[in-house]
C-alpha cells in the first residue's frame, strides 16, 4: 500500500468539496497517492432548490451522483468511495460503536497516512459532523495511537478564528447576513493557535470550483453568488487543519501540506 494514503471521512455529499478538494487536487498526479473518501449519509434531507428536478424520495441519489461528478471535474476522482448509508440528520443517533466500527473497518484496511475528518466544532455545529468526526476519531486512536509519532497522523478540518471573523466583517459590510456560532448550522471558527497546518490550494483553486460547481442542487446553499468565480476561487484558496494526532508541541512550525515530516 503506497505511504500517502489519504482517508477523507465527512458526513453528507459537498462537506468533501470544501474540505480536502485541494489538498487531493495538488497530489492528484502523484504515484504514490492514494485517495479513500468516506460519506456517512447521502444527504437526502438537503435543501432543494427552486425549480430544481429533485424530489424528497430522489434526492438522496442526486446528491450521489452530484458528488461523484463534481470529482470528476476536479480532474482526481477517489481511488475507493465508501458511502456508509447512515439517516441523513440522524448520524447522531446511531448508536456510536456502530459509526466507529464502520470507519474503523475502512481504516484498518487502508493503512492511511493521514485521515482527514470533522473536529468538535462540526466547522457548522452541524450535529451529523461532530458526530462523524467523533467517530473517526475514535476509530484512528482504536488502530493506531500506539504507533510511532511521525508515521501518520489524524487531523480536522477548521476555519481560525482570525479568518472566520474576517469573513463574517465582509459580509456584514457586503449587507449579507453574518454567522453566528452559537447557533447550529452557522459557521464558526477555532482558535488561531490550534492550527497546525495551512494548505495553499491557489494554483488549484479554479479545480476546485469547478467540482463544487457540480453540487447544483445545493448550490443556493454553498454561495451567496454561484455565478461569482472570483470569489469563490478566493475563498477556496486555502485549507486548514487542526493537527490530533500525534500531539502538536507548542510553538511548532506550521506545517503547509497533509504529508509534511511523515515518515
Amino acid at each position: 500500500m503506497p505511504r500517502r494514503t489519504l482517508v477523507c471521512v465527512f458526513a453528507h455529499p459537498d462537506d468533501d468539496a470544501y474540505g480536502a478538494a485541494g489538498s487531493v487536487a495538488l497530489h492528484g498526479d502523484d504515484p504514490d497517492f492514494r485517495f479513500v473518501l468516506v460519506h456517512a449519509t447521502v444527504g437526502e434531507l438537503g435543501e432543494i432548490r427552486e425549480g430544481f428536478p429533485a424530489t424528497r424520495e430522489t434526492l438522496g441519489a442526486v446528491r450521489r451522483a452530484e458528488d461523484e461528478a463534481a470529482w470528476r471535474a476536479l480532474g482526481r476522482v477517489p481511488d475507493r468511495h465508501e458511502w456508509l448509508g447512515l439517516p441523513d440528520g440522524g448520524v447522531a443517533d446511531v448508536p456510536a460503536a456502530e459509526v466507529v466500527a464502520a470507519v474503523a473497518r475502512i481504516l484498518q484496511e487502508e493503512d492511511p497516512a493521514v485521515v482527514v475528518t470533522f473536529g468538535p466544532d462540526g466547522i457548522f455545529g452541524h450535529p451529523d459532523h461532530v458526530a462523524v468526526g467523533a467517530a473517526t476519531d475514535e476509530a484512528f486512536t482504536r488502530l493506531f495511537s500506539g504507533d510511532p509519532p511521525g508515521s501518520r497522523r489524524l487531523v480536522h478540518g477548521a476555519v481560525p478564528q482570525s479568518v472566520f471573523e474576517r469573513w463574517n466583517r465582509q459580509r456584514a459590510e457586503l449587507g449579507l447576513f453574518t454567522f453566528d456560532p452559537t447557533r447550529t448550522y452557522h459557521m464558526r471558527g477555532v482558535p488561531d493557535e490550534t492550527i497546525g497546518i495551512t494548505v495553499d490550494v491557489r494554483a488549484v483553486a479554479g479545480r476546485v470550483v469547478a467540482g463544487l460547481r457540480e453540487h447544483r442542487s445545493q448550490l443556493h446553499v454553498m454561495s451567496d453568488d454561484p455565478d461569482d468565480t472570483v470569489q469563490w476561487e478566493r475563498r477556496v484558496g486555502r485549507e486548514w487543519y487542526c493537527v490530533v494526532w500525534p500531539p502538536r508541541d507548542p510553538g511548532a512550525p506550521m506545517l503547509t501540506d497533509l504529508f509534511d515530516d511523515l515518515r
